[in-house]
């Protein structure tokens, strides 16, 4: 069936800032959808509120809205564009969500837009729990035993006829938001009241537990011709009971018999006949009882979901530019595979090796988190490793994830001692963490055998037999010694192990081993994803490493080409404080570089991303970031065509971690020198630097213990700000306030980060810090921007609102700040990027003072938001500086428009931590990000908050509380609260001053005050918004419960008074005029 001519301009909805449950795999598809309906011929609309995304560049659409998603804003942008259709399944559970509201309430029918992708009654039938149960009966599959819930009174009727234990799970969320497994009457009620809570539609879905059972997959696409293909199987290592975003992963299914797989294979299409999925990709999984092979359909997502960006780049398939072909009418047969351009799409794909996902947490952001892996989702990013047996493809991917592991390293169990039982043992195999994987390796070291572990853990014993190997050629190896040939040697490379682990084992160096690997000439060779295990010619270079005997030549499928070529280093899985910002900056450099016709060679391991489509880049290697792995592509690409050099600024810190091995290796790096953003990084270079540009940094020093930190900080004077060097999103930093705190911080850094330096600044307080953008190549700079923080200096930059143009600085502290920053990349030669944090103190004063914090000669997480906000395309331009362009052949736009304002603002994972406290501080705890565009600030900030999920109300009642040297400040914002229509309540201090300056407050009491207090008002919805400042460690711990109070009711929460000012002009814009939407192209 040829493409639909009756349809000329479609709607796509993105997914929104990164969370955790929808990540930027949803960036990597939208942009696919994108790309491949606007080659078709259709005007796309987008509209997605993140500016860090690829997608919300202005070239990946014809009219690009960066607002929030929310049925009211959707609905103008309706009215505007008059789009023919809208597909919603490209934007997770955001856009289904959104998309279902319009088509409900009757909108999109009013207006003629025709849902395409996934119709109304497909959607409802998958998402809807009671619904989907009753589909699976009626085609003869089973699900869990389960009763669907509306309220606590039905939920507990579901509670008496099932039994415990319980797995709830809520209609219409994202990562199992809200959902989890209940043991007892406790954990019961609280996971019911937030589940009822999490889901738009208030209804949960309470079913028998199947925890311990196996785990499985299948990605299935279907056209309207009812072709049906199973892109690939995929089995989770862990079993129920973990959320399978949380659980290694891996494909094909490894322990299903051929008529397992088939009885599996025939329900998925069965159940996408069934719901009508029949225009695109669909995520369907299952769960199998080992002990009778029962099997039980868990859930299906109508959609394109996390696994599919998963099974696009283990199998070369690339589901979401077929799904959003299929939408528009073409059917499987017709649609050309990209990566053989000779089979079609209908063609099922094959593979001939092992793909493993390892998820990467972030727990250590969040103190008292409990690192229990349940059935809600807490994982940040994720790597996947490719290898030709399951040993090589689990060992790559364990050091892909970046925690410092070399393999199955030796781990310490808590609690356990040798010479005692061992229940501790037992007890960390039971229980699901990230580290159990480790335990499951160190058990083997510890004696247990493969039926106690699997009693234990519930994984599958093909599996840990595996893992058992892999400990007994490690122990083989520490007793033997060395490999003494090249047999016992390849065999080690063959199962995965990397020089340095096979140093670590052999207490040797890593440049022993490659010196031997040399000697015997054991070389990794590389083979294509083909997507049919090698039937057809593969002619995308699409690569993986393997250790495979190249006899004959053909094993090897590298074809270097004879071209000027750039190698740029991917930013690896994604975490807290180095996200899919630094990606968006890598695939702009493959994109700029390419068009000045140099070859283009990406390096990366993350799935999720748009640098690991295999058609950004010229040439793809799906490949841990680690020196050995790296450094071997370098040598094999060297073999041909001439080598410019590695972009190792633009993935954040990993690729600037392997600048010295690269250096050594004698491989160019090209743009601002290793050396420069060493001395950046290096306290003592860069403070004296500083001293010679006269250029002022708060008052610092450096320690390796805490008996040195004791005599900088009585020196400069506390607080003082505290952190490790050479960390990312401000790794451990932390504001100290007494001696006492400051000699356990040192103590627990040294035995954590070792013996690197440890910084010491005084911390400026009240302090407005502004980050700067600078773009250079080594004789000019020009400013990309600057924005001034809405948070005052103390919280990290990455969760810190801010606006560019700044809305409070004066021209002459802007240009004093734009003087400074072009000494600064004179000085440190940059050629390309570089990011500048200042601190402005004492702006109320006649003379403020500006403090250099902190440079970072590479790409900043800011560069996306500055790229969007100002029309300049920075990451693609630096990167042509840094191949050798000058900065007079660019006309760049003034990053002062005086007709826009815009706003970023940052969201955090507090609800998957109950109990962390979601205070902020100098260590980065935000996923993600989104982008408030607009006139005025006041609208701006407003549509900032709304894209981030903060409702600002604009009536009813004001809580505030504020530390003593704001109490002035808050006057005249309370003044215009009222004025606005809002009640204050206040504690006693600040209620008092308010009435002694004739501002009407009622006191409210305190946790400490006795009840009624301030939480039971929260909690009885009596509090709109909240204004609390606090200083000092015991004021921030008294104010803890009320921080959670708000995060669980969803009560806007304002930390400072630059925050509370914010909120106060974005409720004053809302008042004044609806909030209006503007296509980016249009400003």
């Amino acid at each position: 069936m040829p493409k639909r001519k009756d349809i000329k301009s479609i709607l796509i909805i993105g997914a929104g800032p990164i969370v955790i449950g929808q990540a930027c795999e949803f960036d990597y598809s939208g942009s696919q959808a994108c790309k491949i309906l606007r080659e078709e011929g259709y005007r796309i609309i987008l509209v997605n509120s993140n500016p860090a995304t690829i997608m919300t560049d202005p070239d990946f659409a014809d009219a690009t809205y960066i607002e929030p998603i929310t049925p009211n804003i959707v609905e103008k942008i309706i009215l505007k564009e008059k789009p023919n259709a809208l597909l919603p399944t490209m934007g997770g559970q955001t856009a289904l969500n959104t998309a279902m509201t319009l088509a409900e309430n009757g909108f999109l029918k009013k207006h003629n837009v025709e849902l395409i992708g996934a119709s109304l009654e497909a959607i409802k039938k998958a998402e809807d729990r009671d619904l989907f149960k009753s589909a699976m009966k009626k085609i003869g599959l089973s699900t869990p035993k389960g009763i669907l819930a509306i309220n606590k009174e039905e939920a507990y009727g579901a509670l008496k006829e099932i039994g415990l234990p319980l797995i709830i799970r809520p209609s219409f969320t994202l990562g199992g938001t809200g959902g989890g497994i209940a043991y007892n009457k406790d954990e019961f009620e609280k996971i019911v009241t937030n589940g009822l809570n999490a889901s738009p539609v208030n209804s949960i879905l309470i079913e028998e537990s199947i925890v311990g059972w196996k785990e499985y997959e299948m990605e299935v696409v279907r056209d309207k011709a009812d072709n049906v293909i199973i892109i690939c199987s995929i089995e989770n290592l862990d079993p129920m009971g973990v959320h399978t975003g949380d659980s290694i992963t891996i494909a094909p299914a490894m322990t299903l018999t051929d008529k397992e797989y088939q009885v599996m294979r025939n329900a998925s299409i069965a159940i996408l006949r069934e719901i009508g999925v029949e225009t695109g990709g669909s995520n369907v999984q299952f769960a199998i009882n080992p002990e009778n092979g029962r099997m039980v359909v868990i859930e299906m997502n109508p959609r394109v979901s996390r696994s599919s960006a998963l099974a696009s780049k283990a199998t070369g398939f690339p589901i979401a530019k077929v799904a959003a072909r299929l939408s528009v009418g073409y059917t499987l047969d017709e649609i050309k595979n990209d990566i053989t351009q000779t089979t079609p799409a209908s063609f099922e794909p094959t593979l001939d090796y092992i793909v493993t996902k390892i998820p990467r947490f972030a727990f250590e952001k969040f103190k008292g988190a409990d690192n229990s892996l349940t059935s809600a989702m807490k994982s940040v990013g994720e790597t996947m490793a490719i290898g030709r047996s399951f040993q090589e493809s689990i060992q790559k991917a364990l050091r892909s994830i970046e925690t410092d592991l070399d393999g199955f390293n030796e781990i310490d169990i808590p609690g356990y001692d040798k010479n005692k039982e061992k229940e501790t043992i037992y007890a960390a195999l039971t229980k699901p963490t990230p580290e159990r994987i480790l335990y499951i390796a160190q058990a083997y070291r510890e004696g247990l055998n493969t039926k106690e572990i699997h009693s234990l853990s519930k994984i599958d014993p093909w599996f840990l037999e595996q893992i058992k190997q892999i400990v007994e050629i490690e122990n083989s190896l520490i007793k033997h010694g060395k490999p003494k040939n090249y047999d016992e040697l390849f065999l080690l490379k063959s199962k995965g192990f990397s020089d340095r682990r096979i140093a670590k084992l052999l207490k040797t160096k890593s440049k022993d081993i490659k010196k031997l690997r040399d000697k015997y000439k054991i070389t990794p060779i590389y083979k294509r994803i083909d997507s049919c295990a090698g039937e057809f010619e593969s002619k995308t270079p699409y690569l993986y490493s393997t250790y495979e005997k190249n006899e004959d030549d053909f094993s090897d499928e590298t074809n270097i080409s004879e071209r000027k070529k750039i190698i740029i280093l991917g930013g690896g899985p994604n975490r807290i404080g180095q996200g899919i910002e630094f990606d968006y900056c890598c695939v702009h450099a493959a994109f700029a570089l390419s068009s000045q016709n140099y070859e283009t060679i990406m390096i990366n391991c993350n799935p999720e991303t748009v640098s690991t489509d295999y058609d950004t880049s010229h040439r793809l290697y799906f490949e841990p970031l680690t020196d050995e792995d790296v450094i071997e592509i370098v040598s094999a690409e060297n073999k041909k065509g001439k080598l410019l050099g590695c972009i190792v600024q633009f993935g954040g810190q990993t690729p600037l971690k392997l600048c010295k091995s690269l250096e050594k290796a004698n491989i160019p790096i090209i743009g601002t020198s290793p050396d420069m953003i060493d001395l950046a990084e290096d306290r003592e270079r860069f403070q004296k630097l500083l001293k010679n540009l006269k250029l002022k940094q708060p008052a610092n020093g450096i320690c390796f213990n805490s008996k040195e930190a004791k005599i900088i900080a009585d020196k400069i004077g506390y607080p003082v700000l505290v952190r490790p060097s050479y960390v990312l999103g401000g790794r451990a930093m932390e504001i100290i306030y007494d001696p006492k705190n400051l000699e356990n911080y040192i103590d627990q850094i040294v035995s954590f980060f070792g013996q690197n330096p440890i910084l010491i600044d005084r911390f400026l307080s009240d302090a407005i810090e502004v980050d700067v953008d600078v773009i250079a190549d080594g004789k000019i700079s020009h400013l990309a921007g600057i924005m001034e923080h809405i948070e005052e200096a103390g919280v990290h930059s990455g969760d810190s609102a801010c606006a560019l143009p700044p809305h409070s600085l004066s021209k002459k502290i802007i240009n004093e700040i734009e003087r400074q920053s072009k000494i600064l990349a004179k000085a440190l030669k940059v050629i390309g990027l570089m990011n500048i944090q200042f601190a402005v103190k004492g702006l109320d004063t006649k003379k403020p003072t500006i403090y250099i914090l902190e440079v970072n000669p590479r790409a900043s997480r800011t560069i996306p938001f500055v790229a969007k906000a100002t029309g300049n395309q920075f990451a693609g331009i630096a990167s042509k500086i840094m191949a050798g362009d000058s900065l007079k052949k660019y006309k760049i736009k003034s990053w002062d428009n005086k007709n826009k304002t815009s706003v970023k603002e940052a969201v955090f994972p507090f609800g998957r931590f109950p109990g962390v406290d979601t205070i902020l501080g100098p260590e980065m705890k935000s996923t993600g990000e989104a982008m408030g565009l607009a006139k005025t600030f006041g609208e701006a900030f407003a549509k900032s908050q709304l894209a981030v999920g903060s409702n600002l109300p604009l009536n009813g009642t004001l809580f505030v509380s504020v530390k003593d040297s704001d109490k002035s400040k808050i006057i005249p914002l309370c003044k215009k609260m009222i004025s606005l229509g809002f009640n204050i309540i206040a504690t006693r201090g600040t209620s008092e001053f308010l009435i002694n300056n004739n501002i009407e407050a009622k006191k409210i009491n305190k946790v400490s005050e006795g009840r009624p207090h301030l939480v039971d008002s929260i909690k009885n919805g009596l509090v709109q918004i909240i204004f609390n400042t606090t200083e000092g460690k015991q004021s921030i711990e008294e104010s803890f419960s009320l921080r959670r109070a708000a995060i669980t009711a969803g009560v806007p929460y304002y930390t400072t008074v630059a925050g509370s000012n914010a909120a106060v002009e974005a409720i004053i814009a809302i008042n004044k005029n609806e909030l209006t939407v503007k296509a980016i192209q249009s400003y």
